[in-house]
């Protein structure tokens, strides 16, 4: 389940997966099979191929994207939701959803 985020926000994340380009979204979420977790940044591209060298720059597995019809992502937890957010210099991300290095 996902929240703390607006429709908006999910609505622009949509259009730049959609138009091709890398596109991040963090939320609040609850999935009982990561109990531990309790945000989860969505990484998102329409182009494949794209997606798939975001993941090897990160050095992340991009077995794990979702290859959804509309929306292909890959779900980032834990210390590398962090990481990565403070990387491409998402610190509003950071800040908002209260992720800092000492929660991993």
């Amino acid at each position: 389940m996902a929240f703390g985020i607006t429709r908006a926000e999910l609505n622009d994340w949509k259009t730049t997966v959609e138009q091709g380009e890398i596109a991040y979204l963090t939320h609040y979420w609850l999935d009982e099979r990561f109990p531990e977790a309790r945000t989860v940044t969505k990484v998102g591209c329409k182009d494949i191929s794209k997606l798939v060298a975001w993941c090897e720059h990160f050095q992340l597995n991009p077995i794990y994207i979702h290859k959804r019809a509309r929306y292909p992502h890959f779900d980032l937890l834990g210390p590398y939701q962090y990481e990565v957010l403070k990387a491409v210099g998402l610190h509003d991300h950071i800040s908002r959803f209260h992720l800092h290095k000492s929660h991993q």
